[in-house]
């Protein structure tokens, strides 16, 4: 099996960790005016609760939401923003449900925030950015694994898990994806990838969505497609061209560019389509 030349895996690390670095995340001005996914929200017809999930000493405080579906659903694990789990993040488990899976959003703030609080006790954008920035990695993957298998034990899970991740979120899905054997598939929304020695522990086929003016995250994608193949794992990344990173989210808001409400169309059909392999 042909692997990368070792320059260019020094070259991937190198660009990873300067990923990593916190000053390294461009913050949209406009992450936390999200009035307008509160209120579609607000309006779903769908069982939404919040639950306390376990995880050693940690309480993880974690958002579910239930399809209005007769039979027993796939498990949905979705990992936030770099923003927390804001009310977009919520909006965004919410569509999900709507296609009729079971959505599980953990607050990986929970604890960490003032008071003791999650991801709202931040006073503004760039507490919130700092905080997720520095958390454990290892807490991370313990409140993931947790709140994974909260959600597959649940009397209306059908057994069948998935994560998706968005931007800081969508790194720690393709990270998760090492951690977790029984993933069915893992969804990377422009975020970087594990170091290509983790890669070797995955299980799951890795769906990539990335954006075309994003060039940070874009300079991953290429070494991240041969360090796959080396490792024999499956790797699938399209790429929307003219969109920029965080058109998830971008794509869906009131001033949504042309371009990043496209990709995100697009986006979310794919995912959709890609889901009902879960069912």
């Amino acid at each position: 099996m042909m692997r990368p030349p070792i320059s260019a895996i020094r070259l991937f690390l190198a660009a990873l960790t300067l990923l990593l670095l916190p000053g390294a995340i461009a913050l949209p001005a406009a992450a936390h005016a999200q009035q307008w996914a509160k209120t579609r929200l607000d309006a779903s017809p769908r069982h939404r609760e919040w639950v306390q999930v376990k995880e050693g000493a940690r309480t993880v405080e974690t958002f579910v939401v239930y399809p209005e579906v007769k039979d027993k659903a796939p498990v949905i694990v979705l990992i936030h923003e770099i923003f927390g789990l804001s009310d977009w993040a919520r909006e965004m488990a919410d569509e999900l449900a709507a296609q009729g899976y079971i959505v599980v959003a953990p607050d990986l703030l929970s604890g960490m925030g003032p008071g003791g609080g999650g991801s709202s006790a931040f006073a503004d954008q760039d507490a919130t950015v700092k905080a997720v920035s520095g958390l454990d990695p290892a807490q991370v993957t313990g409140d993931l694994q947790a709140a994974a298998s909260y959600g597959k034990k649940l009397p209306a899970s059908n057994g069948k898990l998935a994560v998706v991740g968005f931007c800081w979120g969508g790194g720690q899905s393709f990270r998760f994806a090492t951690a977790r054997p029984d993933l069915s598939a893992a969804f990377v929304f422009y975020g970087p990838p594990p170091e290509p020695a983790a890669m070797a522990s995955i299980h799951a086929p890795v769906y990539g969505f990335y954006a075309g003016n994003d060039a940070r995250i874009g300079a991953t994608v290429p070494m991240t497609i041969l360090a796959m193949k080396a490792a024999g794992k499956s790797f699938d990344p399209v790429t929307y061209e003219g969109a920029g990173h965080g058109f998830m989210r971008a794509g869906e808001a009131p001033d949504a560019s042309p371009e990043n409400k496209k990709a995100r169309e697009e986006a979310l059909a794919r995912l959709e389509t890609l889901l009902k392999g879960l069912r």
